[in-house]
């Protein structure tokens, strides 16, 4: 006895879908098909939510985050007047200190 797959109902705009994602995952598609292809993402909502559902698949945090892959943001506080003054400073002194080992003729 043979056992035969079921057979699948599929629309039109399912296998369009299909071929079209294929083709930009290989990277094959042209601006017309690409164009199409989010024609029919925006037009069949099933297919919509699959493509929803999949990215927040992809978007969704590693349940043992590693230490290595967070990053430590510290806050920076706003910069006082006499901060800025400084930095003014620092940077005139460095620009002329530069200008003086390197002197352009004019």
């Amino acid at each position: 006895m043979k056992y035969h797959k079921q057979l699948e109902r599929r629309t039109f705009t399912q296998d369009r879908f299909d071929i079209l994602i294929k083709r930009q995952k290989s990277g094959k598609a042209t601006f017309n098909e690409l164009t199409e292809l989010d024609d029919i993402v925006n037009r069949d909502p099933a297919i919509r939510e699959s493509i929803l559902e999949e990215m927040q698949a992809l978007n969704e945090p590693p349940d043992n985050p590693k230490v290595d892959d967070t990053l430590n943001v510290q806050p920076s506080k706003p910069q006082t007047l006499l901060d800025k003054i400084l930095a003014f400073l620092s940077r005139l002194f460095t620009t002329l200190k530069t200008e003086s080992l390197n002197p352009v003729l004019f």
